[in-house]
């Protein structure tokens, strides 16, 4: 018997519709001739019969793939999430949809959303909604051009779960966007503290609006559930950057070389300063991190800050140390892979990012922390704190390139994870039960609003 089918229906049907399938059914029987008189073994059996029936198969028979939605702002984040895309991707049950906005299409930035397409992630939405503006003003009203482009887009392709990462004041817009179209969200790197950053009200606030949390380590999921947030919506996966030291495959010290077009010399600091965005003048500590990297001794490679208000003057005042130090050097963009192996063939990196703190310690990589921009953050053994004073940044660069240091710190762990915060990400993101996800019980009463004669902390 032979069977084909068709499916009738010309349009999608709705979720609890039935699609009804024609089929053909051929029945065959044997030909009357014997088989030893049949020439050709083709006619030794004839069509006899041929009908058609209606099928009707119920849709909610059917699984239907979940939507995964991700959000990605620039090269920053997109270095951490390309792990999670890649296992999302991969994962049967998913329906991955990539939404890019804000530097990763601003040429000014690189437009970086052409390595997400060449990495094979389907772009969903590009959001154009970046300003050309290094003022807080361009910052909000960022905000609010890329509500009004993430509706449309969050509408046309409507996810079953929105995952945000970490902290940029570009991702309140999507967070804010989900809730009113009531689309759960689920947040990565969340619990963490940057005390010297709006990054750390952002945090807090995505944190609120989040409906799933992967938090980096035990550390800030304690502090997310400290939060009002149920227990069995917080997992600590870990930090998803990490995923690169044990998965991807990172450049020997030649073939980076060859890449960068530079020679690495001893010392090689790389720097990175971003705005302090906390502080009404958010370039307030850059006069002396500027000073102190003008006197710093070997080689400097600079990368560009974040798009905050400030940066754009950060980067002219990057562009002019290049121009009277010897051995310095600017890029623009490096993708995930360049960077990871930049810190493993550097003798220290100087500056105010969170990479010295979170990914710097795989390495057991020195790292100059300056300033308040990263007060507050979880920290282990290859951080040197200094305040924005040249005289203790060039002294506390002295001790991280100090063998007495480097060999201090050669077996320490990273408290950030182990490389495998994808695999988590992915696997509850697939396996979460979406009823009742939006609905959140109500935080328990702290023993300071049940008695508010308590001093405050």
């Amino acid at each position: 018997m032979l069977v084909s089918a068709l499916a009738s229906n010309a349009l999608k049907p709705s979720a609890s519709a039935t699609i009804q399938v024609f089929c053909t059914i051929t029945f065959v029987r044997p030909s009357k001739q014997t088989h030893s008189s049949v020439s050709d073994p083709r006619t030794a059996f004839r069509r006899v019969e041929r009908q058609f029936i209606l099928i009707e198969v119920n849709q909610d028979a059917i699984p239907a793939k979940r939507r995964i939605g991700v959000v990605t702002t620039s090269r920053a984040d997109y270095s951490h999430l390309y792990w999670p895309l890649r296992e999302l991707s991969i994962a049967p049950g998913i329906d991955l949809g990539v939404f890019v906005l804000g530097p990763h299409l601003s040429p000014e930035f690189g437009c970086t959303a052409q390595d997400v397409e060449s990495d094979g992630f389907l772009i969903r939405a590009r959001i154009e909604c970046l300003l050309s503006s290094s003022t807080d003003t361009g910052m909000a009203k960022t905000i609010g051009v890329a509500i009004l482009g993430l509706a449309d887009a969050l509408t046309a392709w409507r996810p079953d779960i929105l995952l945000l990462i970490a902290d940029r004041y570009e991702m309140l817009a999507p967070a804010a966007t989900a809730l009113a179209l009531r689309i759960p969200v689920a947040h990565i790197e969340g619990g963490e503290v940057s005390q010297g950053a709006i990054d750390d009200h952002v945090r807090n606030a995505i944190t609120k609006l989040a409906h799933i949390h992967f938090t980096s380590t035990e550390t800030a999921r304690r502090r997310v559930i400290a939060m009002g947030e149920e227990p069995w919506r917080v997992h600590r996966a870990g930090a998803p950057s990490l995923d690169h030291l044990r998965r991807s495959q990172l450049l020997d010290g030649t073939a980076l070389e060859t890449k960068l077009g530079l020679t690495f010399a001893t010392p090689t600091l790389l720097a990175a300063w971003h705005p302090v965005t906390i502080l009404r003048d958010t370039n307030a500590e850059a006069d002396e991190f500027f000073a102190a990297m003008a006197a710093a001794p070997g080689q400097l490679i600079f990368v560009y800050p974040n798009a905050d208000a400030g940066c754009y003057a950060l980067i002219e005042r990057a562009r002019a140390l290049a121009a009277t130090r010897a051995q310095t050097h600017i890029f623009v963009n490096l993708d995930a892979v360049a960077y990871w192996s930049l810190l493993g063939q550097i003798d220290a990196i100087v500056g105010n990012s969170s990479s010295g703190i979170m990914e710097a310690a795989s390495f057991a990589l020195p790292a100059v922390n300056v300033g308040m921009r990263q007060q507050g953050r979880e920290r282990a053994r290859n951080v040197i704190d200094a305040p924005a004073e040249r005289g203790a940044i060039l002294d506390a660069i002295a001790r991280a390139l100090s063998p007495e240091f480097r060999s201090s710190i050669a077996s320490m762990a990273n408290p950030y994870g182990e490389g495998t915060a994808a695999q988590t990400i992915a696997r509850v993101l697939a396996e979460t039960p979406l009823d009742g996800l939006l609905i959140k019980a109500p935080a328990p009463m702290s023993e300071a609003v049940e008695n508010p004669s308590a001093e405050r902390a």
